[in-house]
């Protein structure tokens, strides 16, 4: 473990990832004096470029959304106060079955090995006492999330350090009561096939199977803050629809798996940090 303040690193797939799953603990954290580490492995260039223009549609510019990107991550950064923002710059893969996913440089197609060489030396770098990142399918099954889970566990084994780890997830009932939230702010919702219902009951796991609980309420309008900072992708960031003070009641608790510990701390925990201080 570190010997010097408490570090907790953050390993997300694209720009405004850091806010959704995780910006109550990244503003939290920094708030309690923790040193915050954001590692960002994509470059986001398959989103929403100006006007809402689409990947592969006329006028899309994959590096100059790359570009615009940036600049809102970085705002995202100093409105969650996180210490270090550190970008591994992979293309973006754009979703499972998208064109991008073999695009040459695209982060799906970079081997594990030379992803997780590039971590390991961060991680040898921050000595994180705590890591976050998405669970094997990526939380609900986007290439490059799941690319994120596979560099980080791969780097973690390169290294001898032992930190805390967590996969993001969300409480079954939660995701139950985000999807009346949806019907309630009147999302166009339609009846998905079997298949589709089948996965989307996969999503997240049982209240009980969830070790970690953490109350992030009073960070709410920092997280809706740096969600907002990525405007360019409003139009795919339901969050934002429902303002922030019902944002903050529903995305106020975050919650993890703990995959990795040396502290022995009891779970379920409301604290990532817990046996440590």
């Amino acid at each position: 473990m570190n010997d010097g303040p408490l570090t907790l690193m953050a390993v997300h797939a694209h720009p405004d990832d850091e806010a959704t799953s995780t910006g109550g603990i990244l503003a939290r954290y920094a708030a309690e004096g923790v040193r915050t580490v954001l590692v960002t492995c994509t470059d986001g260039s398959c989103g929403d470029g100006p006007g809402g223009v689409k990947p592969g549609d006329p006028g899309h510019d994959p590096a100059a959304v790359a570009r615009m990107r940036r600049e809102e991550l970085e705002s995202s950064c100093e409105i969650l106060k996180i210490s270090d923002l550190e970008m591994l710059d992979y293309g973006d893969s754009g979703m499972m079955g998208w064109p991008g996913n073999d695009a040459p440089g695209a982060f799906w197609q970079t081997p594990v090995e030379e992803g997780a060489a590039r971590l390991a030396e961060l991680l040898r770098h921050y000595r994180p006492d705590v890591l976050v990142t998405y669970d094997e399918n990526g939380f609900y099954g986007h290439p490059d999330h799941i690319q994120a889970n596979r560099i980080t566990m791969a780097a973690l084994a390169m290294t001898e350090l032992t930190p805390k780890v967590y996969w993001t997830t969300m409480p079954r009932s939660a995701m139950q009561r985000f999807g009346e939230v949806m019907r309630e702010f009147g999302e166009d919702m339609p009846e998905p096939d079997p298949a589709e219902t089948a996965a989307l009951a996969e999503i997240g796991l049982p209240d009980e199977e969830i070790t970690t609980w953490v109350d992030t309420a009073a960070y709410g309008g920092q997280k809706f803050a740096a969600l907002a900072a990525h405007a360019s992708q409003g139009e795919n960031i339901f969050f934002l629809k429902m303002g922030q003070e019902r944002f903050t009641e529903l995305m106020g608790v975050e919650t993890f798996v703990r995959v990795k510990d040396a502290t022995d701390a009891p779970v379920p925990e409301n604290d990532l940090f817990a046996g440590l201080r």
